[in-house]
């Protein structure tokens, strides 16, 4: 657990959320859904193996020390990229199986997710609180 980064400076995040809704936008656009593919195996990779490639990329352009910039908390952005994942997955295997309207659900979901938090509304993060108090109120 001591290699467990506590926080992502939050320029890395921003560049973790356009990449998927950029990715989401071009394979609407160009109707070729492995697109969807970047943002999904980057985010499978930082899951799996603490190593998001896009996040990786984006580091080397980083201005400031990374601790000067605002931190985003490690473990929420872990569940947020669990959700980014599954439907990044969901929409993807959607696509490739022609099951077209659950492929635009699965990735308009995890654009418009990835859009919001950019503006500032975390919906995940507003999840994972839910699910905290929840939990909280059920023991």
């Amino acid at each position: 657990m001591a290699n467990t980064p506590v926080s992502i400076p939050r320029p890395l995040v921003r560049t973790n959320q356009w990449s998927i809704v950029l990715c989401v936008l071009a394979s609407w656009l160009t109707g070729e859904p492995w697109i969807l593919a970047i943002p999904l195996l980057a985010g499978i990779m930082g899951l799996w193996f603490g190593y998001n490639p896009i996040m990786h990329t984006a580091k080397h352009f980083l201005r400031k020390n990374p601790a000067d910039y605002i931190p985003e908390d490690w473990e929420q952005q872990q569940f947020n990229q669990v959700i980014a994942a599954a439907c990044l997955a969901l929409g993807l295997i959607s696509f490739l199986l022609d099951w077209t309207a659950a492929g635009y659900v699965f990735t308009a979901m995890v654009a418009l997710s990835a859009f919001v938090a950019i503006l500032g509304f975390c919906i995940g993060c507003f999840i994972r609180f839910q699910l905290n108090q929840y939990k909280y109120r059920k023991s």
